[in-house]
């Protein structure tokens, strides 16, 4: 099968799955805001940002350098450093938790945040937040074993599936909205924290196909876990939970009846992003294996090939968003259909990530992790100013037009990066420029 037939056809299955399972969650965020009130679903999705914003710094950062390594040690048929690598990932994950069960109350008080949304509701959170990050590890495990459905299956399937059924028995069962709300939220998060640790036993049955190789424990390896994980979970943070951050900056400067708005418009702008993210979840194990092989003439064409394809993909999203977007958004109610045009402004960002290519892959792929943090944080300052200077007196509008602005500018500085640091140039444009033929594989 061609690379090109098998980008379309695994990354087609891994986003049709993630729509089924995304078209559950927006059910259910329409009944929360027809039922219960934009207001509650407002508390909701800032709730659903800072449990994912904390879930990525739980692992600290070893979920997001999971695939890379663990695609190094397939590669080279090593079980003995995975298994040294996922021991570490998931002792991270459960120290986290303990440290977040038995001190995330008081920092709340101390930050005057006790009576908060989340401090009502911090136990379940905290579950909710335990599943999130076994599911971010095992997810990116099992991707770099080659087992991208596996990885996917818990976020995309099983996870709407608990939401769905939590809001519908609460709703059913419950009277009061803010009752309801609270016993969906308990649900929500005791059934994702079992579904992850069902899920992490597709790692172990994965792991265990990997040769034993014969070499000792490196201690080496310790310290290129580090380099590559400090770096990784602020690239993570800004690229996977950029609008997570964007939510909660917006929740100083929004009604949370227009931050709901907005939310819907960022829920949906990440579940068509969801779609190129999978061309490149399905091709980084086979970049990494060009680049370890010195296959410079593949590794070039696998990007190349992988941009093609995400590309195309970007603007056939854009079009179909531009014309169902306002669609989709009356479902949850009129005053929704305001967020019409901010929907489309964002999804012209995902065409600008997408023509300027898998720079921060790549860069870590050429021991380099540490080159994309000035772009990181110089779209994120973006974001922040922008936010400050356009949101007043623009409201939706201004909200999307500086996520744009700030997406487009990491974008580009992070391609100009890996083009003078790693010497590769990731955009779609080099792959334009340069005569292939397509072999088949």
């Amino acid at each position: 099968m061609s690379l090109y037939r098998r980008l379309a056809s695994q990354s087609t299955l891994i986003f049709g799955a993630r729509l089924g399972g995304a078209g559950l969650i927006f059910v259910v965020q329409a009944m929360i805001a027809r039922f219960w009130g934009a207001e509650i679903l407002g508390e909701y999705l800032v709730i659903i940002a800072t449990v994912n914003l904390v879930a990525v710094v739980m692992p600290l950062g070893f979920q997001t350098i999971g695939t890379y390594f663990a695609a190094e040690y397939r590669a080279r048929q090593d079980r003995r450093q995975l298994r040294a690598f996922l021991m570490r990932a998931y002792g991270h994950a459960v120290g986290m938790f303990a440290a977040l069960v038995i001190l995330g109350h008081p920092l709340l008080d101390l930050l005057g945040q006790g009576a908060s949304t989340l401090a009502l509701h911090f136990v379940p959170a905290c579950l909710l937040a335990f599943g999130t990050t076994m599911v971010f590890i095992n997810g990116a495990v099992l991707v770099g074993l080659k087992r991208p459905l596996a990885g996917f299956l818990a976020d995309t399937i099983f996870r709407p599936m608990v939401v769905i059924a939590a809001f519908a028995g609460a709703s059913i069962f419950l009277s009061s909205p803010d009752t309801a709300f609270t016993v969906m939220l308990w649900v929500v998060g005791i059934g994702y924290a079992v579904i992850s640790i069902v899920h992490f036993g597709f790692v172990v049955s994965a792991a265990r196909s990997i040769g034993q190789a014969s070499s000792l424990d490196d201690p080496q390896h310790v310290r290129r876990w580090w380099r590559f994980a400090l770096p990784w979970v602020l690239i993570s943070l800004a690229t996977d939970f950029f609008f997570d951050i964007d939510l909660l900056i917006l929740s100083a400067h929004m009604p949370r009846e227009e931050l709901a708005v907005f939310g819907i418009c960022t829920r949906i702008f990440s579940l068509i992003s969801f779609g190129v993210a999978a061309v490149y979840a399905v091709i980084m194990p086979d970049m990494f294996e060009s680049e370890a092989s010195d296959d410079r003439a593949g590794f070039h064409r696998k990007v190349g090939e992988a941009n093609l394809v995400a590309g195309a993909l970007s603007a056939l999203l854009f079009i179909g968003m531009s014309l169902l977007g306002p669609f989709a958004l009356r479902l949850f109610g009129p005053e929704f259909a305001a967020g019409a045009m901010p929907l489309s402004v964002l999804c012209l960002a995902l065409l600008v990530r997408s023509l300027m290519g898998p720079a921060s892959v790549v860069l870590s792929i050429h021991d380099r992790p540490w080159s994309s943090i000035p772009a990181v944080f110089l779209g994120l300052a973006t974001l922040f100013v922008a936010n400050l200077l356009l949101v007043p007196p623009y409201g939706l509008m201004g909200a999307a037009v500086a996520a744009l602005i700030a997406i487009s500018l990491w974008s580009i500085s992070l391609w100009y990066v890996a083009l003078r640091t790693a010497r590769v140039d990731v955009s779609i444009f080099a792959w334009l420029r340069r005569p292939h033929t397509v072999p088949a594989e």
